[in-house]
């Protein structure tokens, strides 16, 4: 591992958090894991989307905000390497898709005002899988407020996560294609997964192929 602070990135059903704990356990790392079923609006938001979504991204924007910012101002004296399953600017992200325009500029600049000190990752892993594995995924998983989510929805997500990609280059971004990949469950894979995490990448996104 030659990264000192790793956000794993991805669609939701991706398998971020699995690969983050992996991570965190193979190098001996800090790992910093998003809360969802804390989330008192989670679920009120997939049943009333428009009621709750102002509440619901406001409530993540404050509990990611406060996790990073305790977890990464600690220094860990064990370990200088730290995994993380979701990049603050997945905040702004996913406002912009579920807020409506009003209440997304009033977030916009509060997100502003906090992303300042935020640290940024030394690279982003950002899992890529359809909609049709990331569906197969979410229904295996079993949590009953996701089993509404439509594909139109994760197709939403994906491109919404590109499109930011696309317009920042002060990020490395490395998008690995995980269709159809069990790298939990092959050890073959699982290596090659691991083999991303010592290599250098350019600024911008870099696109990997496991079966390569």
């Amino acid at each position: 591992m030659i990264y000192r602070f790793v956000c794993i990135e991805g669609n939701i059903g991706a398998g971020k958090t699995t690969l983050a704990k992996l991570l965190a356990e193979e190098f001996g790392g800090s790992i910093i894991l998003e809360k969802f079923d804390d989330n008192p609006y989670l679920s009120k938001f997939y049943e009333e989307p428009e009621k709750f979504a102002l509440q619901l991204e406001v409530s993540f924007l404050l509990e990611r905000y406060q996790q990073l910012n305790r977890i990464l101002s600690e220094p860990n004296i064990f370990s200088n390497f730290s995994v993380t399953d979701y990049m603050f600017e997945k905040c702004l992200l996913f406002a912009k898709i579920n807020l409506n325009k009003t209440d997304y500029q009033l977030y916009r600049h509060f997100f502003h005002l906090v992303s300042k000190k935020i640290p940024k990752p030394d690279i982003i892993f950002y899992l890529h899988a359809d909609p049709t594995q990331l569906a197969k995924n979410i229904k295996e998983r079993g949590r009953s407020y996701e089993q509404g989510i439509s594909k139109v929805y994760l197709n939403r997500i994906e491109r919404m996560y590109f499109e930011y990609f696309k317009q920042n280059h002060d990020f490395k971004v490395v998008v690995v294609d995980v269709n159809n990949i069990d790298w939990v469950s092959n050890a073959f894979a699982y290596k090659q997964l691991l083999g991303l995490f010592d290599k250098e990448y350019k600024n911008g996104i870099n696109f990997v192929n496991l079966h390569d």
